[in-house]
Order: structure tokens, then C-alpha cells, then sequence
């Protein structure tokens, strides 16, 4: 049959797509050895966070820092007002975080750590309870060091990795009344809400779960704050999984979010598409009062907050662009197009996909690992001697000891995220990753475990060391 005439059988659902950039300005990077990977690996005790980034041939260890920026934004970067006050970028910025996030006061920080530590301060007294859906690493910290404890009432499906519940994220509407109930709400300063949840893949919470959390909160005069870090593409999944939404703007849907909280900590690192910079945002006029004071003592005065007056500018700038519906889609479709190839190859990780990253199911990889044997930190440091892919872990490491009894804490999802930076890689990077990972999974029986011979007091898995089981 003539190839002109031969029928077409293409799956219109598995169209190619392209990102919608051009790429101007490249960084080279340099293949190694296996041998020299693993002395690598073994000098850095086991710990991805302690390898030099020169020795990383595709680096999917975070999207915090590690976008790259538009043109828009570098020629932003010429316009910075370093004057020490009133600084025409803070007002750039902080028209931007108002026009697109609906909240009415903003205080520029050097990142979203610094965010989280003014609200700790401001809200957080000791013996407070601070009820969320699912701890992160440092706002845990900095709620503990303010006097609080952190609990968690997240539903349960975001604890199975198997699950298939389209938004993991939401609050437990049952759990948070009842801790209300148990402890009273005058020792509740906030209901700490983040979109996406990264501990638990990624996963979004839907626009009726922080509707109905909003009006819990309103009736028991609770305030709800949210960790905007993620909250486009929280946004982007409502979008693509919630009824009523599927005709809208993410930029719509974002403000509509936004709506239902009183304030809000950005580490615009990730979602804003900037190598620095965060911001705390109320709706409170005495609370930002506080904050605006606080910020003078901790970050900077209250028009930079540790910030040059371009990195402000680049922020606002970014934000303009993360809001655009073809750059999300694109984001979100890079980790899924990962995502599916692995499971397409049976390679076991948390579904569904999430929005900044693929998680990968230790404890499936490695199901002779004991979890005091930090299994997900194995598969990190195998990824890496495979293929040169940094990742890290999302497990036992990260989730540190009790501040009571001093023992690990053991969550119920034991993970290894590997993490797509924003407009960094190519879809031929997430081909080597898959090979790199399915690699070590067709080899997982070979596998041993860790144990700890250093951990520092405070977020031990950015510093921690390890070594091999005999």
C-alpha cells in the first residue's frame, strides 16, 4: 500500500507537545564514572545534599532556587532600585502579590524560611497547637521553636501512595474538629494549610475542601493561613480534576483559593520562578503591623527584607509569568510525562503524579530494608551511582526525631522525590532519569541499608551522614 494512502492510527490523546520557551543561554555539564560517582557519594556519607553540584549531571534534588529565568526577568534585573527605602521594586512586587494572590499587606523576606519563622513568631505561643495537612520540614521546626506542636489532619488517602484520590491534599474536616474540641480554640492560632503538600507527593487540595475548611475556622474564630509556595500549580489541578473549574483561568482560580485563607508565606523559589526571595502576605493590619516590625529585627527593613532591589523585581516580574495557563500546563506535563514512563514500566511512586515532582516508593523498591534503615536514602545515593540524577529523600531522614523522647519519628510514606526544576531540563533529561531509575529498580534486591554516624540537632537530613550496612 502506498505510504500516501496507509491509514492513520495516531492516538490523538499522546500528541507531542513542546515547552513554550526557547532556550538562550546554556550551562555545560559533564558525564563521570560509576567508580567516581560512588567515592563521590561515599565522601558525601550517603547524603545528595552533600555532593558538589559539579559532580551532578542532571540535579533534580529540588525546584527551590533552581529555575531558570525568563529574558523579562533578566532585563528586570537592570532595573533595581538598591536605595536602602521605598525601593520602586517593593511596590512592584507588592502590587503583584496583591493583584494576582488578593491579599491586602506585604512584607518582601529573603525566602519562605524567613516567612515562616515572622508567622511563628507573630501567632504562636507555647502549648499552641497548630493543626495542618501534613508537616513540612522547616515550618515544623519553626512552629516547635516558637513553643508550638504541629498535628496533622490531613485525610487518610494521603498516607497510601496508592491511592488514586484526586486531591490527597485536603484537610480532614472530622480530625480538625476534633482537635478543636480536645484542645479549644484559643489554643489553635491558625490552621496551617499548604497547596500542594509536598511531603505527600505533591498533592493538591480541592476549592470545596478549603471552602468548607475556611467556614470551620470562621465559626471557632480560627485563623487560616496558607503556604502558597505550590499554589499554582495547586491551582492547575483544580483546573484539571474539580467540576466547575475546567473553564477557567489558573490565575482565576488562584485568587479565588487565596480568597478563602487570611495570609499567606511564599518561597517564591518555586511557583514565582526566582532564584531567591519569599513573602509574607495578611489581610490582618495588626498582624502585618508586627510583622512589619519583626521583619526590621530578622531580614531586612520592611521595602527589601533581605532582598536587592532586583531579586524584588525579578519576583514580581516572575509572578506575572507563572500565572500564564501554556507555562503551568508545560510545567506540570514535564513531571507527568516522567511520571507515566515510569509506570509504564512498573516502577512503583505515589499517585497520582504530583505537580513539582515524581516520588518514588521505597519501601516497594526495597522491602528487605527496614525503615531505621533508611531505605528512600538508599535509593537516593543508588540513583545517583547509576546515572549521575540527584534526588532526595522524603522519609525517615526528614522527619527527624520527637523533641520529647528523642526517638526517629517514623511517618507512614518513606519516599524519594526527584524534583523538576522550572525550564531547566529537556524531555531527553527525563528519558536518562527514567533508564537511570528503572535501572535501579530492575537491581533493588542488591540493595543495603544506611545507618547514621553524624546528625545535627536541627533539619538533619540537609547535613546528616551515612554509611553502608555491613
Amino acid at each position: 500500500m502506498n505510504s500516501q494512502t496507509r491509514e492513520r492510527k495516531r492516538d490523538a490523546s499522546k500528541k507531542s507537545w513542546a515547552e513554550p520557551w526557547k532556550v538562550k543561554v546554556v550551562e555545560p555539564t559533564r558525564w563521570t564514572s560509576r567508580e567516581y560517582r560512588q567515592e563521590r557519594i561515599e565522601e558525601a556519607g550517603y547524603n545528595t545534599f552533600l555532593l558538589k553540584s559539579e559532580d551532578v549531571y542532571i540535579d533534580l534534588l529540588t525546584d527551590s532556587g533552581t529555575t531558570a529565568m525568563s529574558d523579562y526577568q533578566w532585563a528586570g534585573l537592570m532595573l533595581g532600585d538598591e536605595a536602602y527605602a521605598g525601593s520602586r521594586n517593593f511596590y512592584h512586587l507588592e502590587a503583584n502579590v496583591q493583584k494576582y494572590y488578593g491579599y491586602k499587606y506585604v512584607v518582601p523576606t529573603h525566602q519562605g524560611r524567613g516567612a515562616e519563622h515572622l508567622v511563628s513568631q507573630i501567632y504562636i505561643k507555647p502549648g499552641d497547637f497548630i493543626p495542618g495537612n501534613m508537616y513540612f520540614t522547616t515550618t515544623r521546626v519553626h512552629q516547635e521553636l516558637a513553643g508550638g506542636a504541629f498535628v496533622d489532619v490531613i485525610i487518610d488517602e494521603a498516607h497510601d501512595p496508592q491511592s488514586e484520590h484526586p486531591f490527597k491534599g485536603n484537610i480532614d474536616l472530622e480530625k480538625l474538629e476534633d482537635l478543636i474540641k480536645k484542645v479549644g480554640s484559643e489554643n489553635i492560632p491558625y490552621v496551617s494549610l499548604a497547596a500542594t503538600v509536598n511531603m505527600a507527593g505533591g498533592q493538591p487540595v480541592s476549592m470545596k475542601n478549603v471552602r468548607e475548611v475556611h467556614e470551620m475556622c470562621d465559626r471557632y474564630g480560627i485563623a487560616l493561613l496558607l503556604d502558597a509556595t505550590r499554589a499554582i500549580e495547586n491551582a492547575y489541578f483544580i483546573q484539571q480534576r474539580e467540576d466547575g473549574y475546567r473553564d477557567k483561568k489558573v490565575a482565576e482560580i488562584l485568587l479565588e483559593f487565596c480568597s478563602h485563607t487570611q495570609g499567606s508565606w511564599m518561597s517564591a523559589k518555586k511557583d514565582s520562578l526566582v532564584n531567591i526571595g519569599g513573602w509574607l502576605a495578611l489581610n490582618d493590619p495588626g498582624k502585618f503591623d508586627e510583622a512589619r516590625n519583626l521583619v526590621v529585627v530578622y531580614e531586612g527593613l520592611h521595602t527589601y527584607g533581605g532582598l536587592a532591589g532586583r531579586d524584588m523585581e525579578a519576583m514580581a516580574r516572575g509572578i506575572e509569568e507563572s500565572v500564564d495557563d501554556d507555562h503551568i500546563r508545560a510545567r506540570i506535563g514535564q513531571v507527568e510525562y516522567l511520571g507515566n514512563k515510569l509506570l509504564d514500566w512498573g516502577v512503583p511512586l505515589v499517585v497520582p503524579i504530583g505537580g513539582h515532582a515524581v516520588f518514588l516508593d521505597a519501601p516497594r523498591f526495597y522491602p528487605h530494608i527496614p525503615q531505621d534503615q533508611f531505605p528512600a536514602q538508599t535509593l537516593a545515593a543508588e540513583i545517583y551511582i547509576e546515572a549521575g540524577v540527584r534526588t532526595m529523600e522524603r522519609g525517615i531522614l526528614s522527619a527527624g526525631r520527637d523533641p520529647k523522647t528523642g526517638d526517629h519519628r517514623y511517618p507512614k510514606l518513606e519516599l524519594v522525590r526527584v524534583t523538576i526544576p522550572r525550564r531547566v531540563y529537556t524531555q531527553a533529561h527525563m528519558d536518562v532519569t527514567a533508564e537511570a531509575i528503572e535501572e535501579v529498580y530492575w537491581n533493588r534486591d542488591r540493595a543495603k541499608g544506611l545507618r547514621l554516624v553524624y546528625e545535627p540537632q536541627y533539619l538533619r537530613f540537609f547535613q546528616a551522614r551515612l554509611e553502608r550496612m555491613d
